[in-house]
């Protein structure tokens, strides 16, 4: 019940009014649609934006430090004032899945859980695209064939293991997907899986293993050329062997946001 009483119009009506939005959010939201629309690359000193806005130097204060919270502008402190602006990106979108992902003490597993549903859904996606052999195929063959020439440099390969996977989610069509899937990609190898993979003490020695691994994407990169929905199924494989790997040298690794800071 709203301190107005059970006899507030909107309660009556089950629905509750919304709250006005103060002047500082007004600002800060045409800012952010002239930002996200590429419109604006900085954004001008706070006695230009109280000008063209006609407010109140508090509320373009305030304004500049809830688009400075999003991430979006990084403010100039000083006699040069203004703020720099910063496009969202993968990475960014990572690292704020992954504060919310350390504050719940999610574990490793979960998030290989996760792209073991998704990713191969990525690859099912590419094999159905009427265009894949001339936007999709070319590039996965290129990492593919940069992969084997790599083979025996643990640090290069894994670089290009990261390519190729990125490739794939990249490839699939739908944007919603490629941010959803390329952050949770973000958070298990350039987060984690690197950082692990990294230490020469417990990253595989044997070829055999780096082999397998390559002859896996040639086997789906052949399966999206020839359009066959069983990628899906390579594809959830492959994920599967390269985890377990993980989860048997680190299994209790839980979601580290520093960590994915770190390889941004």
């Amino acid at each position: 019940m709203s301190p107005a009483g059970p006899d507030t119009p909107g309660e009556r009506n089950g629905t509750r009014r919304r709250r006005a939005p103060r002047m500082a959010e007004i600002v800060a939201d045409a800012l952010r649609r002239e930002i996200l629309a590429g419109r604006l690359t900085e954004v001008p000193r706070l006695e230009d934006l109280v000008a063209e806005y006609d407010v109140g130097p508090p509320a373009a204060r305030e304004a500049m430090r809830i688009l400075e919270t999003e991430g979006l502008i990084s403010v100039r402190r000083g006699n040069v004032g203004g703020a720099d602006v910063h496009l969202p990106t993968t990475g960014r979108v990572a690292y704020m899945l992954s504060l919310v992902l350390q504050t719940t003490d999610t574990d490793l597993r979960d998030v290989a859980a996760a792209l073991r549903e998704l990713e191969p859904l990525c690859a099912r996606l590419c094999a159905e695209r009427k265009d894949r052999r001339r936007t999709v195929v070319p590039r996965l063959r290129s990492l593919v064939k940069e992969q084997a020439r790599l083979l025996g440099d643990v640090q290069a390969t894994l670089r290009v293991v990261d390519e190729f996977h990125g490739a794939l989610v990249q490839g699939c069509g739908n944007e919603t997907l490629i941010q959803v899937v390329g952050a949770l990609e973000h958070i298990w190898w350039a987060g984690h899986a690197e950082e692990v993979y990294g230490d020469e003490a417990v990253a595989p020695a044997e070829p055999e293993v780096w082999q397998a691994a390559l002859r896996a994407h040639e086997r789906i990169v052949d399966a999206i050329a020839a359009g066959d929905p069983d990628v899906a199924r390579l594809a959830r494989e492959h994920l599967q062997a390269s985890q377990d790997h993980l989860a048997a040298v680190d299994e209790d690794r839980r979601v580290s946001a520093a960590a994915v800071a770190s390889a941004r």
